[in-house]
This record gives structure tokens, sequence and C-alpha cells, in this order.
């Protein structure tokens, strides 16, 4: 199996290189071609998927483990192996052989920056992270949602500022994308950070359910309604620096949905989209920001209502909003719920029509971004 490599990122501790297959030409017995291993420093990487491995210490085993518990790794059986853990795509198998760590699936080149390397192997050196990302050390604003995907609870937007000297002490504090934190005791720890270390140029828009349903109901459209909370959430940022020259959130639309949705004063600003832009110290701490108001939201309502308000689309919402509307009438769900999702047609179809079908959704999207 012939591979070329097309980019190789270094790290602290050896390096990872991607690679494109160009040919396969393998004439093995068997038929099959086994994966080309290539091996840099104590680092091997497999040329067929992105992959790290190291070796650990058991001291280094121990605080992993409780590493991932803490991040809302689910935990399995494997042979071989002291134990495996993965969250969603990304698995983290420590063999007993050595013992050695092995990091596979999406993400590990994240999850070996951020987590990894600076919590377990050591903690990384000053201007280590300044080598690869030097970007996420110059002034600028991050931006991030939570809310998004979830029926019950309000949309959230957040923004955070950095600099050379914020972004040093959140990644020193272990600021992560909100995502890879599975504990809300965390999330509101790390939020109390953020808000000290950034100077308090924190800011947050929090759209309840009844003004998002309204909102949702004038835009037609998800993007156009987040465009213009991050472009709220950007205006109030730069009311207290107004020198801030960039923004960076999440790519989810055109940059143009925000642009267009802020006010005059503030269209100077570079407004940066990118995928995976939570690998960015600022993005992350606007998750995290987000996330808890998120949380906090939803706690307090339910205490009002009396109920658990759980988060995302199960099985458990479903019941949830199902004993609300024969409580309080189908009305009552614009108060807690996102009505323009599904969910809402399946317990009250008499009330909240069914949502248009995918292909319509697409057209719709791309109708904004022309």
């Amino acid at each position: 199996m012939a591979t070329i490599p097309t980019q190789q990122v270094t790290t602290k501790f050896g390096c990872f290189e991607r690679h494109r297959y160009t040919q396969i030409t393998t004439d093995f017995s068997s038929g099959i071609a086994e994966p080309f291993l290539i091996c840099t420093s104590s680092v091997l990487i497999y040329a067929s998927m992105n992959s790290y491995t190291h070796a650990l210490t058991h001291e280094q085993v121990r605080k992993l483990r409780a590493l991932l518990q803490e991040s809302g790794f689910e935990f399995a059986p494997k042979e071989w192996t002291i134990f495996f853990a993965q969250k969603n795509k990304l698995r983290v198998a420590v063999y007993q052989k050595g013992p050695k760590v092995l990091v596979q699936g999406r993400g590990v080149e994240e999850f070996v920056q951020f987590e990894l390397e600076p919590k377990i192997l050591g903690e990384a050196e000053l201007g280590y992270e300044e080598v690869h990302s030097p970007e996420m050390f110059e002034p600028h604003f991050g931006v991030d949602e939570s809310g998004k995907g979830d029926f019950f609870g309000p949309l959230v937007i957040s923004g955070v500022y950095t600099d050379h000297g914020i972004a040093r002490k959140l990644l020193d504090a272990g600021v992560v994308d909100s995502k890879r934190i599975g504990s809300d005791a965390r999330i509101r720890t790390l939020a109390d950070t953020i808000r000290k270390s950034s100077q308090g140029l924190v800011e947050t828009v929090l759209i309840g359910p009844t003004k998002y349903n309204d909102l949702y109901e004038k835009f037609s459209n998800l993007n156009r309604l987040l465009g213009w909370g991050h472009a709220r959430v950007i205006e109030n940022l730069l009311e207290r620096k107004p020198a801030c020259a960039r923004s960076l959130s999440d790519q989810f639309a055109d940059a143009r949905v925000i642009k267009e949705s802020l006010l005059r004063r503030a269209r100077h600003i570079v407004i940066e989209q990118r995928p995976r832009a939570e690998s960015d110290v600022a993005v992350a701490a606007a998750s995290i920001i987000a996330r808890e108001a998120f949380i906090n939201w939803l706690e307090r309502k339910g205490k009002e209502l009396g109920v658990r308000l759980e988060r995302g689309v199960s099985p458990g919402v479903k019941e949830t909003a199902r004993k609300l509307v024969d409580a309080n009438g189908s009305e009552a769900l614009r108060d807690v719920a996102k009505v323009h999702f599904r969910t809402a047609h399946e317990i009250a179809p008499e009330r909240y029509t069914a949502p248009p079908p995918r292909e319509d959704w697409r057209r719709r999207t791309r109708d904004v971004r022309a």
C-alpha cells in the first residue's frame, strides 16, 4: 500500500502525519493489504487513520482514567487492555504491555494537544501552543452557543475576549470545549475561572424558549437566528473592547449571515468561521460560559415546574413534554421548548406542524447563503 504524506503536525512528544492513498499494489497471499505503519520517535502513526500511541507510567494510567471519566467517556472491556474508553468517535485504549496508550478516531490531534500531553504526559512548555496555533494568542473574541440541539431550554450564545495573557491562563486552567466535559460541577468551576481570567470581558445572550419561538417564526431559519444572536454578542463585547479586530466561531453558515446582522458601528470587525473552531481556547471558553447558562436555566425552570427538564431529544424528554401538555395544554410547550422541533409535532400534532422534509430544509439553507 503506497501512501504520500500530505500534512505533518509536530507536537511536543512526536508528530502526526496525515496520508492519502495513491495506489494499492499488494500481492500478498492473503489478498488483504495490511495497514502501513510509520514510526516517528516514540510515536506510531497508522497511515489508514489518525492514530497516536505513547508509553505511560502506572501513575499516568490512573490519572488518564480519571480524566476520561470526568470528560464523559464510556468504558467497556477489551482484551489486553487495562481499560478502553470511547466518546463519540474518539477511542482511547490503555494496553497492559508497557503500559501504553493508543488514541484513535476523530479528534486525535486535539485530544493529544489539549488533554493528553499537558494533563497526563507533563505540563506543556511555555510557547508550545504558540508554535502551532499562534493566532490563538492574538486578541480576538471567541463565540459559541449551547442548547441548539436540545428540545427543552433556551438558545444561549456567549462570547469571550482573549489575548496572549488570557489565553495562556485559560489553557493552564484546563479550558476545553464544553462537549468534552461530562460534569456540570466542572462546567461551573471553569466558568468562574474564565470570568476571573478574562477581566470580565464575557458576554451572554440567552434567548428563552418563548422569545426563541417568536424569533424562529420571524427568521424561518435557524442559521439566521444564530447569526442574529452571534451579532448581538459581538456588538456587546465591542462596546467594552472596541479595538478588537477579529471574532471566531464554529462554522454554521456563511459569515455574511452574522455580518449582515451587525449594526453599522460594528461592521469593521473580521468575522471568521471555521470547522472545529472549539480547538481555539477563546471559543472553548465561550462554549463553557454558554453551557453553564443553559444548564442553570434548565435546573431553575425544572424546579419551578416540578419536573426534570432533560437535555437532548430522548424518550425521557418526550415523556416530560407529554406530561406538561396533559397538565397545562399544548401552548405550554412554547414557554419551555423549541416548538419547530419534530418532537413538538409528535406530542401535539393538532397545534404544531411537522418540520419540512430534509430536502426542503437543505434548499432553504442554500437560499440563505446565496
